[in-house]
């Protein structure tokens, strides 16, 4: 890397959002995270990362609000500098049938998944495109390709992600700066290790060709890439990360 260079993880303090961050600073990124207004886990969260080696900068934000958006995104501008890759991570899961499905369910996913994309790269990608550079990664789902059972809210947004990653890439490929939607499958993070063996071994596994959860190191290795100079020339696509789940 010719010079350092800023990276923005929304909801970097998550599971996933947890290692794609200290990834990127062994790589040799300044990383500043977003956290939600409210969390309490902060400053914890802030004094583990340092005992273990990493100085993040970290800014609250409501990625659903726009006003919000362009308030951390300034924020980290000041204490690091311009923000050359951008990763929309944050996201949340408000899972049910359509039917029992309420517009508050509705709403709060694609306001959290998928306005928040929006919301992040309004603020950051002109500067992006001023100087000449910028990666932009957009972390979708599998089940925004496939589809799923009690989700019609997430795929919907999951997918209208990719929608959005294809346009502004169009709009900025002859401006150095490129973006792409990742699409990772079942990751072994906290939230779906808890799932009880039993449904992991009869119901989630099965459905892998390879035989187990995805790693967050890679999902993160797969960042890594899509930010770096040699893959310049990949934009506006979705890859896949899901084991062969499911294959396009």
């Amino acid at each position: 890397m010719t010079k350092q260079r800023v990276v923005l993880v929304t909801g970097g303090m998550g599971g996933l959002g947890e290692t794609i961050s200290t990834k990127m600073a062994d790589a040799g990124y300044k990383v500043a995270v977003t956290y939600s207004p409210g969390n309490t886990k902060r400053d914890h969260w802030l004094a583990d990362m340092k005992a273990r080696g990493y100085e993040f900068a970290a800014v609250e934000c409501d990625v659903a609000n726009v006003d919000s958006c362009a308030k951390a995104a300034a924020e980290v501008q000041a204490k690091l500098g311009p923000i050359d890759v951008l990763v929309n991570n944050a996201g949340i899961t408000r899972d049910m049938t359509f039917k029992k499905m309420t517009k508050v369910d509705w709403d709060a996913v694609l306001d959290t998944n998928l306005d928040s994309v929006f919301n992040m790269c309004k603020p950051i990608v002109d500067g992006m495109v001023d100087r000449g550079w910028g990666r932009v990664v957009n972390v979708s789902s599998v089940n925004g390709s496939k589809g799923a059972f009690g989700q019609t809210n997430y795929s919907a947004a999951k997918s209208g992600m990719h929608g959005f990653t294809k346009s502004l890439a169009l709009e900025v490929a002859r401006k150095g700066v490129t973006v792409n939607t990742i699409s990772p499958g079942y990751i072994g993070t906290k939230m779906v290790t808890a799932i009880p063996q039993d449904i992991l071994d009869s119901k989630i596994l099965p459905q892998i060709p390879i035989g187990r959860l995805g790693k967050p190191e890679e999902v993160a290795g797969l960042i890594i890439y899509l930010a770096s100079e040699e893959a310049a020339f990949v934009t506006g696509a979705n890859i896949a990360i899901n084991g062969g789940q499911h294959m396009q």
